[in-house]
């Protein structure tokens, strides 16, 4: 059976790769889960959405991340969906001995520099800034859409050219009231840029259009998560 007749779930995540592209791998510690990376511009992106569960280790998990239709089998392929809260980890951030934040949903707080988040050490939630770098490497927003998007798994004629190996998934989103929907149409990645004291800014991608976007959406929603390698 080609990939092109087959759903977005019923594939492995090593099949949405660009098989052209030379990736690099990364071992999350926490849970010994390795993810292929790739180096794009002067930035090195993990190349597959993150899969982290561990409310144990991570607080901030707790009721705050999901598996697409609440199928563990669907976190194997696109990852796990995540709140705003979870992806910056907010506990962490509420315990801080030397600046205390509560963030999260119905709160604003100053975020440092760099927000780790639910990213593995060494690895971070990227900003608004290093999404538009991204933009820029890839020939702009116009074009990012469509070579970021993975060649295969997007809904009618919404695959991308992949060409420098992000290989952007359509994961859809998980809602405020708790329904899932979009996947095969959508991908939502969280920003570490906060814009209200309900929404966030996130990058997403549409089946439909070959642009890139950042806007807001509400921090409540469950959206996937692409760590940032931290620069030397």
């Amino acid at each position: 059976m080609s990939s092109s007749s087959r759903g977005l779930f019923d594939m492995t995540k090593d099949e949405f790769l660009n098989p052209e592209i030379t990736y690099g791998t990364m071992t999350d510690k926490r849970d010994n889960k390795t993810y292929k990376t790739v180096k794009i511009g002067d930035q090195v992106w993990m190349a597959e959405n993150l899969n982290y569960a561990d409310s144990t280790k991570m607080p901030s998990l707790k009721g705050k991340s999901w598996c697409y239709d609440n199928k563990t089998e669907n976190c194997d392929v696109t990852g796990r969906l995540y709140t705003w809260a979870a992806a910056i980890d907010s506990v962490a951030l509420a315990n801080d001995a030397v600046d205390p934040q509560t963030c999260g949903y119905g709160k604003t707080c100053t975020l440092p520099a760099v927000v780790q988040g639910v990213c593995p050490s060494g690895w971070h939630l990227p900003t608004n800034d290093e999404w538009q770098t991204l933009f820029k490497a890839v020939g702009g927003s116009s074009a990012a859409g469509k070579a970021l998007k993975s060649g295969s798994g997007w809904y009618s004629n919404g695959n991308g050219t992949d060409t420098y190996g992000f290989s952007a998934l359509p994961a859809g989103n998980r809602s405020s009231l708790g329904g899932f929907s979009s996947a095969g149409y959508y991908a939502y990645f969280w920003s570490a840029s906060e814009g209200s004291s309900s929404l966030a800014y996130r990058m997403y991608l549409n089946y439909s259009i070959e642009t890139a976007y950042v806007d807001y959406s509400s921090k409540s929603r469950g959206h996937s998560v692409r760590c940032l390698q931290d620069s030397n």
